[in-house]
């Protein structure tokens, strides 16, 4: 099938824009003029009205799984305006899994009735019959109610575990578990079956499209304690199968023991094993917790909050072990950094696995790269590291970073701009559901450096252009998978993915890119949304 598209207005991934493109069997076989375009042979002709047409999306750090159980579980992120109206919501949530009511998008930054955590009291407001847990909106804290805590045998005596807070009140649990401790509660909550997993990730994944997205970085093993990775990749494998599959998937395979990575490995699970649809990533670490919750690591004590600098997930051996054994056998490395402490940590232990083992196009990664140095920085150049930069954080941290980390490390923080100028490459993504998978606004937050209500900016000359906002959201992500040559451009013998958007976001004012909306997405040729 030869598929000619034309009157449009194509960005490929160089500028000039273009007017045309050709799709045959799955792949671009041409970019270029209406005029070109039309001479050719084609099966169909499609007239795109003056649409702007671009590589299709790729968010580079998400949680697909997570997000496909979010879409299930009860919406919090809707109902974080108070305490009141969290408690309200749940109250009309049925149970889930296990009899469990489950919910997930609370911030307490935004309770208008509490500045503080939901705990065990509030939550037995909602029931004494049934467990409860809801989830912190970044994922690094969680509350449970009374009889979550009896039915999991969580008590005073109940030992604290490295990485992490379960938090006492008056000698007794609260209710609130921070990061590691987390696992204290999910370990009990029973585990999806493989035709639920499959079904989330098809929810997950008809969604994404819907926001024009076409390929995601996704870490998955981590979001239910009880299944197994091999569950994981069976359901993936299933979908791909049966055509259901309708993003392409480079998983951020997420490890917490030296001894489950070897496991993976010597399973034959190395970076770039498997399909176009469908694709072993880097290793996954989770370096800290998040700047929100208090639990980011930092060098310094919080400003507003000196008795914390926040956790570090894993000691500095657990890190040089990790990261020098995926190292040594050939896997890329990603980890989750957003406090400078953590990155401290992170940058250490690469730059002692590539002394040992020396290799380049390693494509080693910082997930979020946050709160940083300048000395950081230019170790992340150095050190030809990529960066996967979430600018969809700007809406909600420019209105707390320097309340949390003070003005001097404010000053220097989410600085990609900086990087990318000296030759960082830095892809862009939504750590969905963390954020909603909202590209556009992304790009907006890039470019203006606002939150997407116009407040701002944050830090104004690390700003995007337009085109760089929208390459990392195309380009970079498909470097950051060694797929640059396979997809995130209007190529000749590219995978045809795309997305018809309904205004050229280079000529919109810029605070108005988040409203541009998504006409169309197509998957290898293959339209998978349509408005």
């Amino acid at each position: 099938m030869r598929t000619i598209y034309h009157n449009a207005s194509v960005y490929t991934g160089r500028l000039p824009l273009q007017q045309a493109l050709i799709v045959e069997d799955g792949r671009f076989v041409f970019a270029g003029s209406n005029e070109d375009a039309l001479l050719q042979r084609a099966d169909e002709t499609v007239d795109l009205n003056g649409a702007f047409v671009c590589p299709g999306l790729i968010d580079s750090h998400m949680h697909m799984l997570n997000y496909g159980s979010a879409l299930i579980d009860a919406p919090l992120h809707r109902h974080t305006r108070s305490l009141a109206d969290l408690i309200d919501c749940l109250k009309h949530t049925p149970p889930g899994r296990g009899g469990w009511i489950l919910g997930r998008g609370w911030n307490q930054d935004y309770f208008e009735d509490a500045g503080r955590m939901p705990n065990r009291w509030d939550l037995d407001q909602v029931s004494t019959v049934h467990p409860i847990c809801v989830t912190r909106a970044c994922g690094h804290a969680l509350a449970v109610n009374s009889l979550a805590l009896k039915q999991l045998g969580i008590t005073a005596d109940t030992p604290q575990v490295d990485g992490g807070q379960m938090v006492l009140e008056n000698g007794q649990p609260n209710g609130v578990f921070l990061d590691n401790a987390m696992s204290l509660v999910t370990s009990g909550i029973p585990a999806p079956s493989r035709q639920d997993v499959k079904q989330m990730l098809v929810s997950a994944a008809r969604a994404l499209n819907r926001y024009g997205i076409t390929s995601c970085h996704s870490d998955d093993y981590s979001v239910f304690q009880a299944l197994p990775w091999q569950v994981v990749n069976q359901a993936y494998r299933e979908l791909e199968a049966s055509g259901e599959l309708t993003v392409r998937v480079y998983e951020q395979s997420n490890f917490s023991t030296p001894d489950a990575l070897r496991g993976f490995v010597e399973a034959g699970n190395l970076t770039g094993t498997g399909s176009d649809l469908f694709r072993i990533g880097p290793l996954k670490m989770l370096g800290d917790g998040a700047l929100g919750a208090h639990t980011a690591f930092l060098s310094r004590p919080y400003a507003d909050d000196p008795s914390t600098r926040g956790l570090s997930v894993f000691t500095p051996e657990t890190f040089d072990c990790m990261i020098g054994y995926a190292h040594e056998h050939g896997m890329q490395v990603a980890v989750h950094c957003i406090g400078d402490a953590c990155l401290d940590l992170v940058l250490n232990s690469i730059e002692k696995a590539l002394a040992a083992h020396p290799r380049a196009g390693h494509r080693h990664g910082i997930v979020h790269a946050q709160i940083t140095r300048p000395d950081q920085l230019e170790r992340i150049v150095q050190n030809r590291l990529h960066v996967y930069a979430q600018s969809i954080f700007l809406d909600y941290d420019i209105h707390i970073v320097q309340q949390r980390v003070g003005r001097e490390l404010a000053g220097t923080s989410y600085s990609w701009k900086t990087l990318l100028n000296r030759g960082t490459t830095v892809s862009n993504g939504s750590d969905c559901p963390v954020e909603m998978p909202r590209a556009l606004a992304g790009m907006q937050c890039a470019v203006t450096r606002c939150d997407l209500a116009g407040n701002g900016p944050y830090l104004a000359q690390e700003a995007f252009t337009v085109q760089e906002a929208l390459d990392s959201f195309t380009r970079a992500g498909a470097y950051a998978s060694f797929e640059e040559n396979k997809k995130g451009q209007i190529q000749p013998g590219m995978l045809a993915d795309f997305v018809v958007l309904g205004q050229n976001p280079f000529c919109v004012d810029p605070f108005a890119i988040k409203d541009i909306p998504v006409l169309s997405t197509y998957l290898g040729g293959r339209k998978v949304f349509e408005a």
